[in-house]
């Protein structure tokens, strides 16, 4: 039991050795805040197309088959229990109108 604890401290002494001596400190000299901005505007359009036409799209049929096998089941406990329950279905319809939406309004956010 000795010797595993004496064989981890070594370990954790050598890894925190060699991160020392291999790690690099960087300083950030000039304008660092208007490289990223630039980098942002350069790359905007292609970042804005590909979630408009990508993520939004598959984020939308997600939320849409989770909506309709939620009704569906809701309906089937409804003709079980005899209650229905809209609290799920209605918390998905919402973000299923909200991911629709959002492309139209989202980059005027951001």
């Amino acid at each position: 039991m000795k010797h595993k604890i004496i064989r981890v401290l070594i370990a954790v002494m050598l890894a925190a050795l060699l991160l020392g001596a291999f790690s690099m400190t960087a300083f950030a000299s000039g304008n660092v805040a208007g490289a990223v901005e630039q980098t942002w505007t350069a790359a905007q359009s292609q970042v804005k197309q590909i979630v408009n036409n990508v993520v939004f799209p598959v984020i939308d049929m997600i939320l849409a088959i989770m909506f309709f096998v939620k009704v569906g089941t809701s309906y089937f406990e409804y003709r079980k229990h005899g209650q229905f329950d809209f609290t799920a279905p209605a918390i998905l319809f919402a973000c299923l109108i909200f991911t629709l939406t959002a492309p139209l309004y989202i980059w005027t956010i951001l």
